[in-house]
């Protein structure tokens, strides 16, 4: 079986993601260039530096003891950890981006999203990015399919 270029690419985001250590949600990222080269990876996760076991994991209490004011998206790890420009380049990831996700990827000049799911569609972020990136030009691209990697069929 040979798989297509989408899957491959989602399956090497879906592959960063297990590298997350939060509990709830693993996202992942691959970004690509115009040669099908991946240009870089990324996963969510706390900050370089900070300690995954002195930060939080939590999704509800006071914002201060919850993941959201320090965890760095996996959209946002890639273009950070990328050694050249993404601009022109294509981003694969697991999860459809935040708005605050959307601004770093438009100012880095990715062209295209493909993404696989979309579970927050509707909310007012969801509405925020999907407005400013198609603004922007960026193409958006649902996978109609599950691209599925775990640590089960890795082994």
């Amino acid at each position: 079986m040979i798989i297509t270029w989408d899957e491959y690419f989602m399956g090497l985001a879906h592959l960063s993601a297990l590298r997350s250590k939060d509990p709830n949600t693993q996202v992942g990222a691959c970004i690509v260039d115009t040669e099908n080269k991946v240009v870089s990876i990324g996963y969510n996760g706390m900050p370089r530096g900070c300690s995954d076991q002195e930060f939080p994991w939590e999704r509800e209490g006071e914002t201060l003891n919850t993941k959201y004011p320090y965890v760095v998206h996996a959209e946002l790890n890639a273009i950070l950890n990328s050694p050249r420009s993404v601009e022109g380049c294509i981003l694969y990831v697991s999860l459809f981006p935040c708005n605050e996700c959307a601004k770093a990827i438009i100012q880095s000049g990715i062209r295209k999203i493909i993404y696989e799911s979309d579970k927050y569609d509707g909310t007012e972020g969801n509405l925020a990015s999907k407005k400013m990136l198609q603004e922007a030009g960026i193409e958006l691209v649902q996978l109609p399919y599950e691209v599925k990697v775990s640590l089960e069929t890795l082994k």
